[in-house]
């Protein structure tokens, strides 16, 4: 039985774009938690991650902070931040995620991760960073062998990249994303209630017309894409003056 469950990392792990109902969000960390706790009947739940952390980042900021709250169950998972930069090395980010890991483990914690959707059927401009997520994802199932940590290879179905389970964005999952996500770690974890139904794919899309296509590009380069080049130009973050959204660990309410 876990007592206590602090989950670490960027934008996906604070949970955009799951909307909470009340101005936050949610994400596959909290409903990951519930699961948790409502198989076990309680569980003590904190969330260090911040939106735009890269992995060193995250290492710098969130690893010390985390060991100090002494978790039994913790979630590592970063990278994203770093394949959308020109420096990017999949080893380095790949040894900071097992350094995050290693700490973790020989501290006496379970601690889960997993690898990264293939980007391009989401956001087809993506597609010269496809190689760059393959490498990471090799890396970090290497580095995840090394350490002990329990990898789940989200990273290897298809299902993962069905663009009806990202958000408008293209860069966060939605709602049944997120939920999709914290039934693979629930059931990556052995949680009782849970099997391997989240690899399954949706339902075939109905097919849309070129200019549907053409549009939803426009559009979405308009109000996501040239929005987020502009930021990065001016050496800003979305995670900038950020503070984590769950920073001392609190029952989950079963309810």
């Amino acid at each position: 039985m876990w007592q206590r469950y602090v989950a670490i990392g960027d934008s996906t792990t604070e949970g955009l774009d799951d909307p909470d109902g009340v101005g936050g969000y949610r994400g596959w960390a909290d409903r990951f938690a519930l699961a948790v706790a409502r198989a076990q009947g309680g569980l003590e739940y904190a969330n260090l991650a911040i939106r735009g952390r890269t992995t060193a980042l995250i290492r710098a900021e969130q690893l010390q902070p985390a060991l100090d709250l002494a978790p039994d169950l913790a979630t590592v998972v970063a990278g994203m931040n770093d394949v959308l930069r020109p420096s990017f090395d999949a080893d380095q980010v790949a040894g900071d995620v097992a350094a995050m890991q290693q700490a973790l483990v020989e501290q006496g914690a379970t601690v889960l991760t997993f690898t990264m959707p293939d980007p391009a059927p989401v956001m087809p401009l993506a597609r010269p960073l496809r190689g760059r997520m393959l490498a990471l994802n090799e890396a970090l199932r290497a580095a995840t062998a090394r350490t002990g940590a329990t990898l789940l290879d989200l990273g290897a179905h298809p299902v993962s990249s069905d663009p009806r389970l990202w958000s408008d964005d293209r860069l966060h999952a939605n709602s049944a994303g997120h939920e999709r996500i914290a039934a693979a770690l629930a059931y990556t974890a052995g949680l009782p209630g849970f099997d391997d139904s989240w690899t399954q794919p949706l339902p075939p899309a109905p097919r849309r017309r070129r200019g549907e296509v053409f549009g939803a590009e426009l559009a979405w380069t308009r109000r996501h894409l040239l929005p987020w080049i502009a930021r990065h130009l001016r050496g800003q973050s979305s995670g900038d003056d950020r503070v984590a959204k769950r920073p001392v660990p609190l029952p989950v309410p079963l309810d």
